[in-house]
C-alpha cells in the first residue's frame, strides 16, 4: 500500500447507490480506507452523473460537479441487474463484501433477488444498510413507508422547514440536502457500530435509515419544546433566547448568539449600552426574546447597522462572545483558517485535471492525510474488480461485456 494505513483498510463495501444519501455514506467510508465498489447501471450509471454544474475541458469532455461531490476514492463496476447473470454477479461480489449500501426504493433489491435476506444466506457476516425516505425494517413500517422521497420532502415533513425563514414569509428549505447528507452520515455511523458488534458476535445485520427520521432528529428542539410545553415554535419568532440570529451590518450580516446572562452583560458593554443590564424586559432569554420585535430589537439592530461585519465581529470577539460573519463560498475558499485546517483538498480528475473539494471533516492524529483518488468513470474498474475479487480473466470480462452483463 502506497499510503499510510487508514482505519477501514481491508473493509470491502459494495454499494448500489444514486444521487446523494448512499454516495455520501460510502464516500465517508472510502475516505477512511474502505474498498468501495460502486455498482452502476451500464446505461448511464448513477443519475448524479448528469447533474449540474457541468464543466467542460479543452477537449469538450464534460464532467458533473454534482457527481464529483460524493464519489471520490471509489471504483465503478457496471452490472445489468435486469439479467440473471448480472444478478448472480452482484451476489458473487456481495459474498466477498463486509458491507452493502443501497438507497433505492425499499424492497426493490428484494424483488430482484439480491436484497438482504438473499445475500445474508451466503454471507451471514454481511452488514446491509438501506437508506430510504420513510424506513424499511419489518416491525417499524408505517403508512408512509412506500412513498418516494427526496430531501425537500423530508425537510418539509420532518419539522425543519416550518421553523426556518422569516416570520411573515413562507417555510424555507435549508439550502443544503440535510435529509440526504445527514442520513448518509447516520448510515456510516450505524455501519461502524455494526462492524464493531460483528467483531464480538461474528454476525452481520440489517441497518434501516429513514430520511424522515433523520430530519425529525435534527428538528429535536422544536419537537422537545412541543413535548414539554405544547407550544409550536414558529419561524422568525424565537421564544427562549435573545439576541440570536443574523444581524445586518453595513456590508452584510454577522451571526451571534447570547446564550447566558453573563454573555448578555458582555454584549451590553460591547455595544456601549451597559444600562440595558437589569432593565425590565431584559433579565432573561425569554424576556429579551419577547422584546426583540419591539424596542429592544430596535436598539440592538441600530447598533449593528453602524458597524461593518469586520468591526462588529472584532468588538464582540473582544468581549468574549461567539460571533462570526456570514460568509459566501468565495470567502470560505479565501479563509486562512480553512487553509490551516486543510479542509479543502485537491482531488485529481481524468477530465478536469484537478478539482478542489471539501475533504473529510474529522481530524485524527493517527491518519491525518486524506486519500485523494478521483471519482471513477462509468465502469472504469470492471476488469480490475472482477479479477481482484472473483478471479475472472480478461477474456471472461470481455465475454460478459459482449453478452450485456456488464
Amino acid at each position: 500500500m502506497n499510503r499510510p494505513r487508514k482505519p477501514l483498510d481491508g473493509i470491502n463495501v459494495l454499494t448500489f447507490e444514486l444521487q446523494v444519501a448512499g454516495p455520501y455514506c460510502t464516500m465517508m467510508l472510502a475516505d477512511q480506507g474502505a474498498n468501495v465498489i460502486k455498482v452502476e447501471r451500464p446505461e448511464g450509471g448513477d443519475t448524479a452523473r448528469g447533474g449540474a454544474p457541468k464543466v467542460k475541458n479543452d477537449k469538450g469532455e464534460t464532467q458533473s460537479g454534482y457527481f464529483l461531490r460524493f464519489n471520490r476514492n471509489k471504483r465503478s463496476v457496471t452490472i445489468n441487474l435486469k439479467s440473471d447473470q448480472g444478478r448472480q454477479l452482484f451476489k458473487d461480489l456481495a459474498s466477498k463484501a463486509d458491507v452493502v449500501v443501497e438507497n433505492f426504493r425499499p424492497g426493490l433489491l428484494d424483488e430482484m433477488g439480491v436484497g438482504y435476506k438473499a445475500l445474508a444466506e451466503k454471507n451471514p457476516g454481511l452488514i446491509y444498510a438501506c437508506i430510504s425516505g420513510f424506513g424499511s425494517l419489518d416491525g417499524y413500517l408505517g403508512p408512509y413507508s412506500k412513498r418516494p422521497a427526496y430531501d425537500i420532502v423530508a425537510q418539509a415533513m420532518g419539522g425543519l422547514m416550518n421553523t426556518c425563514g422569516q416570520a411573515d414569509g413562507p417555510p424555507t428549505w435549508l439550502g443544503t440536502a440535510l435529509g440526504d447528507i445527514v442520513s448518509g452520515m447516520n448510515a456510516a455511523y450505524a455501519i461502524m457500530l455494526a462492524l464493531y458488534e460483528r467483531t464480538q458476535t461474528g454476525k452481520g445485520q440489517f441497518i434501516d435509515i429513514s430520511m424522515y427520521d433523520t430530519i425529525i432528529g435534527l428538528a429535536e428542539r422544536s419537537v422537545t419544546a412541543y413535548s414539554l410545553t405544547k407550544h409550536v415554535l414558529q419561524r422568525g419568532r424565537e421564544p427562549y433566547m435573545a439576541p440570536w440570529g443574523p444581524f445586518q451590518c453595513q456590508d452584510g450580516y454577522v451571526g451571534l448568539i447570547v446564550a447566558t446572562e453573563g454573555d448578555w452583560a458582555k454584549f451590553c458593554q460591547a455595544i456601549e449600552k451597559p444600562d440595558l443590564v437589569g432593565k425590565e424586559g431584559t433579565t432573561s432569554g425569554p424576556d429579551r426574546a419577547k422584546n426583540m420585535t419591539g424596542w429592544l430589537g430596535d436598539v440592538i439592530n441600530a447598533w449593528f447597522k453602524t458597524q461593518t461585519k469586520a468591526d462588529a465581529t472584532r468588538k464582540l470577539l473582544a468581549a468574549g462572545l461567539p460571533v462570526g460573519p456570514v460568509q459566501t463560498a468565495q470567502e470560505i475558499f479565501d479563509d486562512s483558517h480553512v487553509a490551516a485546517r486543510k479542509l479543502l483538498i485537491d482531488v485529481p480528475d481524468p477530465i478536469l485535471g484537478s478539482v478542489r473539494l471539501v475533504g473529510p471533516v474529522a481530524k485524527m492524529s493517527g491518519n491525518p492525510e486524506p486519500i485523494t483518488k478521483p471519482a471513477p468513470l462509468l465502469g472504469q474498474h470492471n476488469a480490475e474488480v472482477l479479477n481482484e475479487l472473483l478471479g475472472y480473466s480478461a477474456e471472461k470480462v470481455t465475454q460478459m461485456k459482449a453478452e450485456g452483463v456488464i
